[in-house]
């Protein structure tokens, strides 16, 4: 499995593109707090997909998944704590909120799909 091929991998590299120049934004004092934390997040789920492609089972790879969709919502969390402390306008986070949920309904599909193929 090649995740470079992956649309839900490459979606999640535009919303890492979309994050920094959002964060970009943030005050200094948030360095080391909610950017930081948003930054990571949105790096784990394309880095959870690539790192479970080259898992030996499909079981694995459901697993690796499963991670990303949980960072998706973590990722989701913080940016709606970002967005009620008024770090982020409503239409950015409106914006990244949209692809972040097209993101997590590609993850789940893709990871049904798998769960469906493999072998019991």
């Amino acid at each position: 499995m090649n995740f470079r091929n992956l649309n839900v991998w490459q979606l999640s590299l535009q919303l890492i593109e979309q994050i920094y120049f959002l964060t970009v934004k943030f005050p200094h004092e948030e360095k080391y707090g909610l950017t930081s934390q948003i930054r990571r997040s949105s790096i784990s789920i394309p880095s959870n997909i690539a790192e479970g492609s080259s898992r030996k089972s499909q079981k694995e790879f459901a697993h690796f998944l499963s991670i990303a969709i949980g960072s998706s919502f973590e990722l989701e969390t913080q940016l709606i704590i970002a967005n009620k402390v008024k770090l982020i306008e409503q239409s950015d986070f409106s914006t990244i909120a949209q692809m972040l949920n097209q993101i997590q309904a590609m993850l789940h599909t893709y990871k049904k799909k798998i769960i469906q193929s493999t072998p019991c």
